[in-house]
């Protein structure tokens, strides 16, 4: 493989850095004895409050099937609870529970600090430009946020 060509560098740029951050989900870095994707889903609900089913699954690009049985493996670890509208029941409102609201903040707070860390080791007049290249990536993959 020919890491010259600048289409192949950004492969394996990503792929390495995807490698990296693996390791902290295989070591459960920031997840406190949960998946990556229950991990991953806590912190979608825990950042808009209160989602449908279907709405998470979108958000995470996760078939609904797999999504249900993530949800239902946290309402099982009670961190979440599943709530039906009263005036729509085939509409699932979810949001955190009391403990899943605790390891929500725990998890963000230990993501927060870790990506400080990895911010500040690098150099000063890099930092912008880091940033606007990560948005320039997320944008040619198809990511709008």
């Amino acid at each position: 493989m020919n890491f010259s060509d600048p289409p192949m560098q950004l492969r394996e740029m990503i792929r390495l850095l995807e490698r990296k951050l693996g390791v902290l989900e295989d070591n459960q870095y920031s997840c406190c004895g949960i998946s990556m994707a229950q991990c991953h889903a806590l912190v979608e609900i825990g950042r808009i409050k209160d989602i449908s089913l279907n709405e998470l699954a979108e958000q995470l690009n996760l078939e609904n099937s797999t999504m249900s049985r993530t949800v239902n493996n946290l309402v099982t670890n009670e961190l979440v609870k599943r709530e039906i509208d009263p005036q729509d029941r085939r509409y699932v409102t979810i949001t955190l529970s009391e403990n899943g609201d605790k390891l929500f903040k725990g998890i963000e707070e230990e993501m927060n600090q870790y990506f400080k860390k990895v911010y500040n080791s690098i150099p000063e007049d890099k930092k912008q430009q880091v940033l606007e290249s990560l948005q320039i990536l997320l944008e040619a993959v198809g990511i709008n946020e």
